[in-house]
């Protein structure tokens, strides 16, 4: 029984993706090992069946993983990743899932010759509805590559760039996007409330509008305009709405604005 995967670091969102790799029959338990310094959540990890422990030397000698997963905070990573550096050597692949940690932090800790790919998720891949995008260094083999993407997919979609300095572009539509989904249903809740409907009614027709349309604009074959054309009746209600949403562009201008904010601030971050 050999360990493929070492997930470091199991908090929400490592959790989430053990319990999808096992639940969906993609790992088995003995495959995985969970190092986690904190023990509740190493117990809520061996709960699931992964093999776990506190830190890194209590992994059994002969452990060769074809994937090292880093599910930690971006500021211990310097701290976190030497660890590992070992497994290299060994023809580990290594996945990040730490928001703003560029691959080149890993090649300087890890050697310019270690394979490494970059994930950016967002929260909703904490059950299962996530976007995942990825880069990956030219060390990354097809064969990795395949088996990291099918690893991912169990939080959802994932798509790859070829070019790490979209990452901020990525962060900034996809990464920091639901919060400004949130903040709609926020609005829209408050604009229904304005309107005279009770708070929780609001809340409730807010919340499921935006699920219903997101998940028929998935499932359709339409594009989002056309189906936004056949919800719009000429004079009528929705064209009213949308005269003052798509007037002078203002919400795509809006739009446009806070996602160049956000690819900006990334940058800055580096």
């Amino acid at each position: 029984m050999s360990v493929l995967v070492v997930l470091v670091g199991c908090g929400n969102m490592g959790h989430a993706m053990l319990s999808g790799w096992l639940t969906s029959g993609k790992l088995k338990p003995h495959e995985v090992f969970v190092v986690e310094p904190n023990a509740t959540l190493r117990t809520r990890a061996a709960e699931l069946g992964a093999l776990t422990g506190a830190d890194p030397a209590e992994m059994p000698k002969e452990t060769a993983p074809t994937l090292v997963i880093f599910a930690v905070k971006p500021q211990v990573m310097r701290d976190v990743v030497p660890a590992y550096r070992h497994f290299a050597g060994m023809g580990a692949t290594y996945l990040s899932i730490a928001a703003g940690t560029r691959i080149a932090v890993f090649e300087e800790i890890l050697g310019a010759g270690a394979a490494i790919v970059r994930c950016m998720p967002n929260t909703p891949a904490a059950i299962g509805k996530g976007m995942m995008v990825t880069f990956a260094n030219p060390n990354v083999t097809n064969e990795a590559s395949a088996f990291v993407a099918d690893l991912l997919s169990v939080s959802g979609e994932v798509a790859r760039i070829n070019d790490e300095s979209l990452m901020d572009a990525v962060t900034a539509v996809s990464g920091s996007g639901p919060a400004y989904i949130f903040h709609f249903i926020e609005c829209l809740t408050a604009a229904g409330e304005a309107a005279g409907l009770p708070a929780d009614t609001a809340k409730l027709l807010a919340m499921q509008t935006v699920y219903g349309a997101a998940c028929l604009s998935k499932e359709s074959s339409e594009t989002p305009t056309r189906l936004r054309e056949q919800v719009t009746s000429p004079n009528g209600t929705t064209a009213a709405a949308l005269s003052v949403l798509m007037g002078d562009d203002r919400l795509k201008t809006l739009l446009t604005q806070a996602v160049d904010a956000a690819r900006r601030r990334g940058a800055e971050l580096g």
